[in-house]
């Protein structure tokens, strides 16, 4: 709530006069907004992320991108014309990352040992056991979380970009969507720990730290940005470029907390890095022929007659 708070005195500063009108048909779409992203995403995600690992979770939301192209093609917000080789390649693009994240899913491999995690292997593998059967259903559950998830957040990025359209203010937007989820995650934590009263007790350490970073920067700052880009370029590009949390989330991840990464998750991050190239190749087309169409539109004369 403070965080809220905060945000919601830099929009009455930054807004001020430019807030647009509320209408029910905007409130429902904040509120769905508030559901799919604070509440349904980032909880599943977590939850994903805690029976997986940081760097799975990581890399299977790189579905994100192709789920979004696909909402967004079947909403009419992309258009694809089968003989342009643009679209061909957002279409190539979108296969591929279905691919690498199904690789991921379907084919771990051999561990990929790196100089910080050699000897983590041995020590993990000792301990598993009679635990295999309940790691692979853990593995198992949380792989389905995490998609869940992700088409929850694509989803919140198709009603993002469509809200904006009649609430063209990003700031006020972030405000609503974080003041909403607060109230959603709270009425939802309530019941869920309702008989584990340590789950409220915070101190100064990491859970201080996660939640207080998860507020501040994966909703505020994050829902604001993302509202900006999406509002000029779509919900597809801001979605394209969600690779780079994969590679910094793997790296920190095995530096840190020590975490294996197997053959599979590598091969299939290449292709979904790969496959995103090719999406993103294929928007920067589409933005270069609007470009051109509007200024050669803007260039020609009126045709006129002399009678």
């Amino acid at each position: 709530w403070r965080i809220t708070s905060l945000l919601y005195i830099c929009s009455i500063v930054m807004c001020r006069g430019q807030r647009p009108k509320m209408t029910i048909t905007i409130f429902l779409k904040i509120m769905g907004l508030a559901f799919l992203e604070p509440v349904i995403d980032q909880n599943l995600y977590f939850m994903g992320a805690k029976l997986t690992s940081a760097g799975f979770a990581t890399a299977l939301v790189n579905i994100l991108p192709a789920v979004t192209f696909v909402l967004a093609l079947l909403l009419r917000m992309e258009k694809v014309r089968l003989r342009s080789l643009h679209s061909q390649a957002k279409i190539a693009g979108t296969v591929l990352t279905v691919a690498g994240a199904v690789l991921m899913v379907l084919y771990h491999g051999p561990i990929v040992q790196f100089p910080w995690t050699k000897g983590q292997h041995h020590a993990t593998a000792s301990g598993q056991g009679a635990g295999g059967a309940a790691d692979a259903r853990d593995w198992l559950n949380g792989t389905i979380m995490v998609i869940i998830a992700c088409v929850a957040w694509a989803c919140f990025f198709i009603l993002q970009s469509n809200t904006l359209r009649s609430y063209p203010a990003e700031l006020s937007l972030t405000v609503l969507i974080c003041g909403m989820g607060s109230l959603m995650s709270g009425a939802i934590a309530l019941v869920a720990e309702r008989a584990n009263t340590q789950a409220w007790v915070i101190g100064f350490d990491m859970r201080l730290f996660t939640a207080v970073y998860a507020g501040i920067v994966c909703s505020g700052v994050a829902y604001y940005v993302q509202g900006i880009v999406s509002r000029q370029r779509g919900p597809v590009f801001v979605t394209a470029f969600n690779p780079l949390c994969m590679i910094i989330t793997a790296v920190m991840g095995s530096i840190i907390l020590k975490e294996e990464i197997n053959l599979g998750s590598v091969i299939g991050a290449a292709i979904i890095v790969g496959g995103l190239y090719f999406l993103i190749w294929g928007k920067s087309k589409d933005e270069i022929s609007k470009a051109g169409g509007s200024s050669k539109g803007a260039g020609e004369l009126p045709l006129t007659s002399v009678t």
